[in-house]
Formats: structure tokens, C-alpha cells, sequence
């Protein structure tokens, strides 16, 4: 039998119809769906409100659940090694006894660990935004991931918050007794302190252009001029002064100290775990959903009663 080749609108033609048969399958769903509720209204009345209520108790205000959010940075480890420590807490496995972790987790108080990359958006070493959305690329030039910062999130119940400091220092303490980023640490601290030396040693060169020394007009010295190269004249000494140097230095300068006052440890919180304003199992998307449940389990509970002799029939045959 020859092929039939389909060129591109006999595609969107069959595709058209596969959608069109969907919706009319679905319409002639909802229909029936509304012709067992009026049969047996008692029935499913009972199960949707059976549903509600149960999510109306699951959502009660000490049983919300939020999801709590930290930027960490990372004082030396990559992010291989941070993701292979923290590996056992996005699996849910219990860490080892004598961690204390292991008891928020045994008691299910904190949950579903995981981590999102931060974007830097202008190149300038600063984290802009956090990936949520999962969207960004390692290729990606624009919005580039850093590599020296994570969003750590887990999920806590608001009647837990008082133990939110505790679960905090508890993850950090699991993080930093890694053996594998205790040693880049190690390696790394050394580095950043003779960084921060150099760049303050460099900042206070680039400074001395513009002391008052050079503003000191000796007693035979010239008049102050102006030459078309950028190079000023001050008396008998030629200076040139490189403030946008100085401005990038001391940009620079600010950031490492900044990198070394929080290198305290391998992996720190550049903020505490703050609350996401918005609840996991919030009241009306929970109720809103389990309504939905419950009229779908009840129309096929009332569609088995009201072929219960054609199934019987089926069985016994």
C-alpha cells in the first residue's frame, strides 16, 4: 500500500478534530455528571460536604503550612558539593542521630528540602533574583546563575514558627560538618583574606593621587593647567587622576570585605528563613479543590448504584 503523505494543513485539520472530538467528550461527561447529581442529589450533597469540611479542618490556622526561604553563600564549596551534602535532606532521609536535624525531620517539622539557583541579572556579583520558575540556563550570558549562592527552601506549619530559628541553626550545622567543604573552606579563607589585604593595599594607592600633597603648590611651581589628554598640572607635578578607578576599587573593596566578614563559615545565611506571605494549603484553593473531589468521587459512586445490577450481572456470569 503506497504512503499517504500529509502535507501541513491536512495536519492541523486532523488535530483540529482530535481537539473538536475532546470537547464533545467532555461536554457528554458533564452531562452525565449532572444527570447523577440530580438523581441522587442526597448522595453526593453528603459526600461534597463530607469534602469540605475536611479541608476546612486540614486548613485551620496552626495546620497552614508555609514555605520558608534563605539565600546561602557559599565560602568556597561548589555547588556540586553543597547539592551532594544536601542531597539527603531533599530526599527526606533522616540525617544522622547525633545531628539535630534528624529530630525536625523525624517529626516531620520541617519538609521538603530543596534548592533553586540565584540570578545575577547585571553582572556586577550581586544576587538580582531567585529561580522559582526553574527557568534559567548554566549557557545563559544575560541572567547568568551564581555560582557561590542558593535559595534554600523547606516547609514548615505556622504552629512550628517559634522552632524556625532552631531548624535554621540545625541546617547549618548538618551543611558546615561536611568534610568536603570544610576542606575548600579551608583553601578558600586563606585566598579571600590576602584578596582583601591586596585590594585595601591598592585602594590606598589610587587614594594617594588625591591627597592633599599634590594640592600643595610648592613656592616655584607653575599655575594649575589643563592639557587635552586628561593629564592635570599641579605646580611642577604631573598627576593624573583616575577617579573611575578609584570608584570601581572601592566597589570592589566593599564587596570582599563584605564576602569576608560573612566567610565565617563554609555555607551562611545572608538572610534569616522568612516566610512566604502566600500558604501551601491555603483556604480557598483547598476547598475549592477537595469540592471538585468530592462531586467526582460522588458521581462514581452514584454511577456504580446506578449500575449495580449490570455489574452484578457482569460478576456472576
Amino acid at each position: 500500500m503506497a504512503n499517504r503523505e500529509m502535507n501541513f494543513f491536512d495536519l492541523c485539520v486532523a488535530c483540529a478534530r482530535a481537539v473538536g472530538r475532546g470537547c464533545v467528550a467532555l461536554w457528554h461527561l458533564f452531562a452525565h455528571m449532572l444527570r447523577l447529581t440530580y438523581r441522587y442529589w442526597w448522595l453526593v450533597l453528603t459526600l461534597v460536604v463530607v469534602a469540605v469540611a475536611g479541608s476546612w479542618y486540614y486548613t485551620r490556622v496552626e495546620n497552614t503550612i508555609y514555605k520558608v526561604n534563605a539565600v546561602a553563600l557559599l565560602n568556597g564549596p561548589t555547588i556540586q558539593q553543597f547539592e551532594q551534602a544536601y542531597t539527603p535532606l531533599r530526599a527526606g532521609i533522616p540525617v544522622e542521630p547525633d545531628q539535630p536535624l534528624n529530630r525536625y525531620m523525624t517529626d516531620r517539622e520541617a519538609t521538603c528540602f530543596t534548592t533553586f539557583r540565584v540570578v545575577d541579572c547585571f553582572h556586577d556579583g550581586i544576587a538580582d533574583m531567585v529561580d522559582f520558575k526553574r527557568k534559567s540556563s548554566p549557557t545563559d550570558t544575560l541572567k547568568v546563575q551564581m555560582h557561590d549562592r542558593l535559595c534554600l527552601q523547606f516547609r514548615i506549619k505556622k504552629r512550628d514558627f517559634d522552632k524556625l530559628p532552631s531548624i535554621e541553626q540545625a541546617v547549618l550545622d548538618y551543611l558546615n560538618s561536611d568534610e568536603a567543604m570544610q576542606q575548600s573552606y579551608a583553601a578558600y579563607l586563606p585566598n579571600l583574606k590576602n584578596e582583601v589585604a591586596f585590594n585595601h593595599e591598592q585602594a590606598q594607592k589610587l587614594d594617594s593621587l588625591t591627597s592633599a600633597y599634590y594640592f600643595n603648590t610648592p613656592t616655584q611651581a607653575q599655575p594649575m593647567a589643563y592639557s587635552g589628554n586628561g593629564v592635570n598640572f599641579y605646580g611642577d607635578r604631573r598627576v593624573r587622576l583616575f577617579l573611575n578607578e578609584i570608584y570601581q576599587q572601592h566597589a570592589r573593596l566593599q564587596r570582599d570585605d563584605y564576602r569576608l566578614q560573612l566567610a565565617s563559615a563554609p555555607v551562611v545565611l545572608e538572610n534569616h528563613f522568612s516566610a512566604d506571605p502566600k500558604p501551601v494549603n491555603g483556604r480557598g484553593k483547598c476547598v475549592a479543590l477537595c469540592l471538585l473531589l468530592g462531586w467526582a468521587a460522588a458521581c462514581a459512586l452514584a454511577e456504580l448504584i446506578d449500575k449495580r445490577k449490570a455489574i452484578l450481572a457482569w460478576l456472576k456470569a
